[in-house]
């Protein structure tokens, strides 16, 4: 099991960037596409934790639409409220977000993610 976990969906530019600055790298990483399994609601208050972000600042709001939401009213719910809608609606959560032992970064820029390697 690799040191680095990378929340992503493989198909979204920045996270085929963070990857290949992984990969340029050198890092050894192990990579979670959540749009396909979803996040448990444990395991997406763990990454905000991690990250010391709250669920608003991990809001993907131009996919709010598409999951027949209104970005300005998820942005308004109260926090358990919002991991709520994200667990349902796994595109809510913006990406990637990458973890490292008991620290993670919404790595956008993808060059967030070297707060991460600083001795890799």
């Amino acid at each position: 099991m690799a040191e680095i976990t990378v929340y992503e969906k493989p198909t979204c530019s920045t996270c085929r960037r963070l990857v290949a600055l992984l990969r340029e790298r050198g890092v050894d990483f192990d990579s979670v596409d959540y749009h396909v399994g979803g996040l448990a609601e444990d395991e997406l208050r763990g990454l905000l934790d991690k990250a010391g972000l709250r669920p608003v600042d991990v809001l993907r709001r131009r996919e709010a639409p598409a999951a027949g939401r209104d970005a300005d009213a998820l942005a308004a719910l109260d926090d358990d409220a919002l991991i709520a809608e994200m667990v349902a609606h796994p595109p809510l959560v913006e990406r990637p977000i990458v973890v490292r032992g008991d620290r993670a970064v919404l790595a956008r820029p993808v060059e967030r993610v070297l707060e991460l390697l600083d001795d890799v």
